[in-house]
């Protein structure tokens, strides 16, 4: 049974730090492509960052280079730094899986977290 929990989630002030955790179990983490959704308020629901099984990893605009996502094989963990925070990047984060080679964030995934709010105060 394929298990995706995120952690790390709460409130930091606008310019600020925090790190997302997601946990996976029940599939060969190695073999899949990972990556982080997240949905605001009154937003549709957008692919920020994936992170592939060769480690390649792509961003949208609009965190790019504030944002890092990363994943640790051995431990069965994906991570998102998220740097240079904004009260724009108030949203629900959720954690996605998906068996390909292929990596993207405009993909569909099939395996979702229940996800970790994040709040940006200005």
């Amino acid at each position: 049974q394929v298990q995706l929990v995120e952690s790390g989630g709460g409130s930091v002030q606008a310019g600020g730090s925090l790190r997302l955790s997601c946990g996976a179990s029940g599939f060969t983490y190695s073999l899949y492509c990972l990556a982080w959704f997240r949905q605001g308020p009154g937003k549709e629901r957008e692919g920020i960052a994936t992170i592939g099984r060769d480690s390649t990893t792509r961003y949208a605009d609009s965190v790019k280079g504030r944002f890092t996502i990363s994943r640790d094989n051995a431990k069965n963990i994906l991570y998102l730094q998220m740097n240079s925070t904004k009260p724009e990047d108030t949203a629900m984060y959720t954690c996605a899986a998906e068996h390909t080679w292929w990596c993207s964030p405009d993909m569909g995934f099939t395996y979702w977290g229940q996800g970790t709010q994040v709040t940006v105060s200005s």
